[in-house]
């Protein structure tokens, strides 16, 4: 088999390995594909070192069929295709009050335990999704973001007929573009990149450039006046954030998706003004992938336009190079198996 190790300093290596049989309750993976997450972006510039055993593999975004099936694991058999839902969450702390998928002492598969940028991969069973026959397994690696956005648009309670926006066009903010607009909602995403304002335009999505035009304005000419029912901070920087309070209209929610490690001012006069409410996103439950699964099966979003690039695992170095080069990219995909 073989191994994309991460050893740091930006730089990847591959090495031949030994597939490991599955522990009990676990089953063994043969990766087919290995999305790029903007997280693994992150790690790759130095971010959260203090999680990683390095050199480690990283990647949690697969697609992949069953190679072996460890004790005590039932309902799957070898050769089901499935993607995997990597959360692993640890001892429950009533603090978690019962959120099992963003407990105190949970941790990620693919930072805090190896991931799945390898040929083989073993997981815990209770990750497994299962996809189906029809879904081309590219597809089945877009499942994880995909997920994102379902939660994200499931929390922040969208409806049909409702205004939204998104702040950030980029790969996350595109599929929750898509998932709002499957509930039936009217968008608006708000990106300062032309490549993305071009490739959200082409998917028939409404699009402003808040850096050539007044924001605000836009949006009340969106909504005739009525301003934004749902508004999606998906950015991650200041702008974002500061955009953010000005648009809903009153009662309107808020959804913080981005990671914004640094506190940055927000305007809680605005809030408190017009009632606005700010909900916190963080992964997804299992509904979510359930929901993601059908979505792509459906056909209804176009998953394939947001395919950037299919390479090998042992091109994995040049990919995280394209990545900086073309920040406009949406989603890059290895080739494991």
């Amino acid at each position: 088999m073989s191994t994309l190790l991460f050893t740091g300093n930006q730089t990847f290596r591959v090495e031949p390995t030994a597939a490991v049989p599955p522990a009990p309750g676990e089953v063994q993976l043969q990766v087919a594909y290995c999305g790029v997450c903007g997280t693994d972006v992150h790690l790759y510039h130095g971010a959260m070192p203090h999680r990683l055993s390095l050199p480690q593999v990283i990647g949690h975004e697969v697609s992949a069929e069953i190679a072996a099936i460890g004790e005590g694991v039932s309902g799957w058999q070898v050769g089901d295709r499935v993607t995997v839902r990597p959360l692993q969450p640890g001892t429950e702390d009533p603090s978690d009050n019962g959120q099992h998928h963003i407990g105190k002492n949970l941790k990620f598969i693919g930072i805090d335990t190896p991931g799945g940028m390898q040929s083989h991969w073993n997981v815990p069973a209770h990750t497994l999704h299962r996809l189906p026959d029809s879904l081309p397994l590219t597809l089945g690696a877009m499942i994880e973001p995909l997920a994102v956005a379902c939660h994200d648009v499931r929390l922040g309670r969208v409806q049909a007929g409702e205004y939204v926006v998104v702040i950030g066009g980029g790969p996350i903010g595109i599929l929750i573009a898509l998932v709002a607009r499957q509930k039936g909602a009217r968008v608006l995403v708000s990106e300062v990149n032309a490549a993305r304002l071009e490739l959200a335009h082409s998917l028939d999505l409404d699009t402003v450039n808040p850096s050539t035009s007044d924001l605000v304005a836009e949006v009340e000419r969106f909504t005739s006046g009525a301003m934004a029912d749902v508004v999606f901070e998906v950015s991650g920087v200041a702008a974002g954030v500061a955009a953010m309070t000005q648009l809903p209209r009153a009662r309107g929610r808020m959804v913080m998706v981005a990671i914004h490690a640094e506190p940055k001012p927000v305007d809680l006069f605005r809030v408190f003004w017009r009632e606005l409410q700010l909900i916190g996103v963080r992964v997804y439950e299992p509904e979510d992938f359930e929901e993601a699964i059908a979505l792509a099966e459906s056909g209804a979003l176009p998953l394939e336009e947001l395919i950037t690039q299919v390479a090998p695992l042992a091109e994995a170095q040049s990919v995280f190079d394209a990545i900086d080069r073309n920040p406009a990219g949406m989603k890059y995909l290895l080739q494991c198996s």
